[in-house]
């Protein structure tokens, strides 16, 4: 049994990339899956004078610590004009300055949705080159694209989407083995 970290990129309240988190999560099983909600973590703007000053707030070691602790880690990063949010870009920054390879041997099932036809994938392509510098594995990738239409109160709608969805989860689990 793989312990797996759960969380969105975004400290919206009324995150869709939550919503897609926490859908995939449910179809989870024989795996001990800790969901975290963002909202949840403030974290100030990084600056080198406020690591000087205050140094490292006592969640940003929990959430480093609860991330070294999984196995794997399921991720869904929403966009702001094409980039992901500078909310997770933030925490990126402090989590790599608390400690480089924070992500060291961590297999992360990523994924990205907005309410556009493209699904977040100019975050989703960006956040996939920079994790691995943390020492993170992208082991299975998937982009839900106009959320609205194709997401419901029973999950992913499409088809087509919902089976690319299952196969990336599926591929993710398979890793953890």
């Amino acid at each position: 049994m793989a312990a797996i970290l759960a969380l969105a990129g975004s400290n919206s309240s009324t995150s869709i990339n939550y919503k897609l988190v926490q859908h995939t999560v449910s179809m989870v099983d024989n795996n001990d899956v800790q969901v975290m909600d963002m909202v949840r973590y403030p974290f100030p703007m990084y600056s080198e004078d406020e690591e000087r000053q205050n140094g490292f707030s006592n969640s940003l070691i929990e959430l480093k610590n609860d991330i070294q602790a999984a196995n794997g880690l399921i991720l869904s990063v929403n966009e702001h004009n094409g980039n992901p949010s500078a909310y997770f870009k933030n925490v990126l920054d402090w989590l790599s300055r608390l400690e480089r390879k924070f992500l060291a041997d961590t297999k992360v099932l990523l994924m990205s949705t907005s309410p556009g036809k493209r699904g977040g994938v100019g975050a989703l392509g960006i956040v996939e080159q920079l994790l691995p510098r943390f020492g993170a594995e992208i082991t299975a990738t998937f982009s839900l694209p106009s959320f609205h239409e194709n997401f419901g109160s029973d999950g992913i709608v499409d088809h087509e989407l919902k089976s690319s969805h299952q196969e990336a989860l599926a591929t993710f689990l398979e890793s953890l083995k």
